[in-house]
């Protein structure tokens, strides 16, 4: 197994998750089989318990582990389906210590971070690169160096360096070459996040900096002594005009290449250049179509960054320019009359979420989508929500609601799960995660996916109340999708789109290969 570890150093949000996707992602390209693992040093078990203002979106994956956003980055890059065991935090750690140490496992010894703590991660680490059975494993340790959260996870790659084969492991690091006011690029911010990274026994051996412009001649030169590595290891990751780009870039500056030499890879002979051709495509677009997406976390664009990749995946299959408007959902309620606002739409969705807050500004923004014929895609919360709007506008059930935000509506069209009734714990109680779904034949679904059966990922405690099926149904709305039981997707004949799924088909849209209810919502745009 050959390792590439990258780590960060300045500041956080440089981009060290689209930098570790990028480079497994060149890999990939060169024929190697790669997996990712994201190290978290928070305390949460897992991120589903954060709010998408903390951490952005929590991204599921297919066996229901709720995690940071940038494994959704990995899954879209890699084209990949990843497990709750690649994103490894200080929470899983502990537990896992701790049991081993209650079950008296760690035969009367003091449990310590080192080695105890350092071992259950480097365990971790080889069991997941093992299990995937890929040839390189991405690992990127998540904060920035100096971080005291973040101590027992480099330490324990520290030790990883020391037992492992020098051409089985490379570490990459990425820091900020921020620009002065005369233009000037400034090492020092480098220089000292590699001089902290040296002291914790860390030697990078690619330095990633993150700039404005281009790094020129004299810059690399200056990283290069100051920081220990050679000019070719010194790679300019300045700033694209698309995140799809950075992967090109990254070849371009030659990191492949000086990866491949360090870690002994031989050319495997395969040359995918699918990426390549996806961001030709991306970059010749023709036409516009203008979609207004309706939530509550609207001023922070990373609380639906999967809804945002999958509109671009599709919008570049389609070969069509997309502008998404983000509308806050309350300012419906506060001013009812501005929802005729939404007739300059080509589209309008609107996405899951918790809590009661802005639910009504969504309902009157379905509402009019439905009544005007405007194309309308609904995500899990979407699709309770336009139930609740078709059974209280069109199927007679006034006062029809989720008992979600009203316990004692008339019409609880939408219900707890059965098996959710009892739950105390907040943490990966949910529905969560693959599961299957058949499709009604000749409908809109089924024709959408090509096939009738289907399966997509969950994340949802309320669902659609059976009891009441028989009568939306007799008024007009569809349940085109079924498992068993459970209403999985809502459609309305005889419009020009209107589809709701209780499932999330964000999180398995790739670029090149686009989620099939994304792509048809853009169709029917156009």
């Amino acid at each position: 197994m050959k390792y590439i570890i990258v780590t960060g150093g300045v500041m956080s949000g440089l981009g060290k998750g689209i930098t570790t996707a990028s480079i497994g992602r060149n890999l990939k390209n060169k024929g190697y089989k790669v997996t990712a693992i994201k190290i978290d040093p928070y305390i949460n078990i897992d991120a589903g318990t954060m709010s998408p203002f903390q951490h952005g979106e929590v991204f599921v994956l297919k066996d229901g582990g709720e995690v940071d956003l940038d494994l959704g980055n990995y899954e879209r890059y890699l084209d990949t389906e990843l497990t709750r065991d690649h994103n490894l935090t200080t929470g899983k750690v502990y537990e896992a210590v701790i049991s081993k140490e209650r079950r008296g496992e760690y035969l009367g010894k003091t449990v310590q971070i080192i080695p105890h703590i350092t071992n259950e991660i480097k365990d971790r680490i080889r069991r997941v690169a093992a299990k995937s059975g890929a040839d390189v494993c991405m690992i990127e340790v998540g904060g920035t160096v100096g971080d005291i959260e973040s101590m027992p996870f480099l330490e324990a790659v520290r030790q990883m360096s020391r037992e492992e084969p020098k051409e089985n492991l490379a570490f990459v690091h990425v820091t900020l070459v921020p620009m002065d006011s005369q233009g000037d690029q400034k090492t020092k911010p480098t220089q000292h996040s590699v001089k902290d990274l040296r002291q914790l026994g860390l030697k990078p051996n690619i330095i990633v900096t993150r700039c404005p412009e281009p790094l020129n001649e004299g810059t690399i030169s200056k990283i290069s002594l100051f920081c220990d590595v050679p000019e070719e290891a010194v790679i300019s990751a300045h700033d694209a005009d698309d995140i799809y780009e950075v992967p090109l870039m990254l070849e371009q500056e030659g990191l492949t290449s000086f990866l491949m030499k360090h870690l002994e890879l031989s050319s495997t002979g395969t040359e995918d250049d699918s990426w390549a051709r996806m961001v030709d495509r991306m970059n010749n677009l023709k036409g516009d179509v203008k979609i207004g997406i309706v939530g509550k976390y609207t001023h922070l664009e990373d609380s639906y960054l999967s809804i945002s990749a999958s509109i671009k995946h599709a919008a570049i299959e389609c070969g069509v320019n997309y502008d998404v408007c983000w509308i806050n959902a309350e300012d419906f309620e506060e001013h009812p009359e501005t929802v005729s606002s939404l007739s300059e739409y080509d589209g309008i969705l609107v996405p899951g979420g918790f809590g009661e807050r802005g639910t009504e500004g969504k309902i009157k923004a379905i509402q009019f989508a439905r009544e005007n014929d405007i194309p309308y895609l609904g995500l899990c919360l979407g699709m309770q929500l336009s139930v609740i709007e078709f059974a209280r506008h069109v199927a007679g059930l006034e006062g029809a609601n989720s008992t979600e935000f009203d316990e004692d509506t008339p019409y609880p069209v939408i219900d707890i799960l059965p098996e959710q009734e009892n739950v105390i714990d907040m943490g990966a109680t949910m529905r969560l995660g693959d599961y299957d779904a058949d499709l009604k034949s000749g409908s809109l679904a089924e024709k959408i996916y090509g096939q009738s059966k289907i399966v997509e990922r969950h994340r949802h405690r309320y669902e659609v109340n059976p009891n009441y099926v028989e009568k939306i149904e007799a008024s007009g709305m569809v349940f085109s999708g079924k498992n068993r039981n459970r209403m999985e997707i809502a459609e309305i004949p005889g419009k020009k789109f209107f589809f709701a799924s209780q499932f999330h088909p964000e999180f398995k849209s790739r670029p090149g290969r686009p989620s099939p209810p994304f792509k048809a919502f853009i169709e029917s745009m156009l």
